[in-house]
């Protein structure tokens, strides 16, 4: 632990001797990169903290948070002094200057739904121990339908419901399948057998991302999003997808929510169930509250629960294509598939999945 500890605080030292020393906002901004980006050292010990031993966590965890906090400030710092110097000598040298805003000055923006949504479904997931993946939205056939066991005359194959792509090179891995065999990713399920190529059990993972479908309407649009999940370690069941589900439901919709499974099918997990919250409007009982006569639920239409995912444990025919990765006998676990755009409807009465597109300020602006 002494070694990280060290090299923490080496990083801090570091770059807050380059930001002192830097010498306009342009080279300020690159060192924020450089330190601070989603590739740069400091962050990525502070995102690894969960994989350390337990014991080790704290300390390590806060040393790479102060020295982050520090890096941080000293660059506002001295963004802030020397912006005002740039401006102060192109006041000096401009007769007018254009580049000042009006006044009042446009307020910033703000983040999408769609992108709140998707930040607040990955806290909720990176809290019970979760990491977050992303894959290829431009994918082959293997991944996206083979390796997950699709049979092949599903219709979720036919051209009628997915966009192919043919490849510019004319050329394909021979595992893989022809060279006409690329798709935009169905879901985001691909990186199921992706991370599991990658990585032996146990394995934790959500991927959210893009996805697209043949489909437009109120409720469906060619492309969206979708956040999968994926848990295989030993002696996983069905009673630990619903206790992560129930934790997620009461996260995100409101801490007396419950949960139901329903038998279904997919072609990935087995067995499979439809997964259900108990409708927050209502609170699970079908009838709007204080209105005589008691009046239908308009939200859950009367049943007091609402379809929020799909899920189920892995099909053994998943796991044999990873086999040889470590996923044998004794391998088994859960995987789940949402759609963000529905969590976001349902949480905050969205009533037509195309007004997140539309750019409607009146509408986005609701969602400060």
């Amino acid at each position: 632990m002494s070694d990280v500890l060290n090299r923490i605080e080496e990083l801090r030292a570091t770059a807050l001797q380059q930001v002192q020393a830097a010498a306009d906002t342009a080279a300020l901004e690159e060192l924020r990169v450089r330190h601070l980006g989603r590739k740069a050292e400091l962050p990525n010990l502070l995102r690894g903290v969960a994989d350390l031993p337990p014991d080790q966590r704290g300390a390590v965890g806060k040393a790479a948070n102060q020295a982050r906090q520090a890096v941080e400030a000293l660059i506002d710092e001295r963004t802030s002094a020397l912006a005002a110097g740039e401006l102060d000598a192109r006041l000096a040298a401009d007769a007018v200057d254009l580049t000042l805003p009006g006044t009042p000055p446009r307020p910033v923006g703000r983040l999408h739904l769609l992108t709140q949504t998707r930040r607040e479904i990955e806290d909720v997931f990176l809290g019970l121990g979760f990491r977050v993946a992303e894959g290829p939205e431009v994918e082959w056939v293997h991944y996206n339908f083979d390796a997950l066991n699709h049979a092949p005359a599903h219709p979720a194959r036919g051209r009628s419901d997915t966009f192919y792509v043919r490849p510019t090179d004319g050329t394909a891995p021979p595992e893989h399948g022809s060279p006409d065999e690329i798709v935009l990713r169905t879901h985001t399920s691909p990186m199921q057998v992706r991370s599991m190529e990658a990585q032996g059990p146990p394995i934790a993972i959500i991927v959210p991302g893009r996805v697209y479908r043949r489909d437009s309407d109120a409720t469906h649009t060619p492309q969206f999003h979708q956040v999968e999940g994926l848990w295989v370690d030993e002696d996983i069941t069905l009673a630990d997808l619903k206790g992560v589900l129930l934790a997620f439901a009461r996260a995100i919709f409101g801490p007396d929510r419950d949960v139901r499974l329903r038998p279904h099918f997919f072609p990935f997990t087995e067995p499979s169930v439809e997964v259900d919250v108990s409708c927050f409007q209502c609170a699970g009982s079908g009838e709007l509250r204080g209105t005589k006569p008691p009046q239908r639920c308009n939200l859950c239409k009367g049943t007091g629960w609402l379809e929020i995912l799909g899920s189920g444990m892995v099909d053994p025919d998943v796991l044999g294509y990873v086999r040889e990765f470590g996923y044998g006998d004794g391998a088994q676990g859960f995987a789940f598939g949402m759609g963000i755009e529905r969590i976001a409807m349902l949480k905050h009465g969205v009533p037509d999945l195309r007004l997140y597109y539309d750019n409607d300020l009146r509408f986005l602006e609701q969602f400060g």
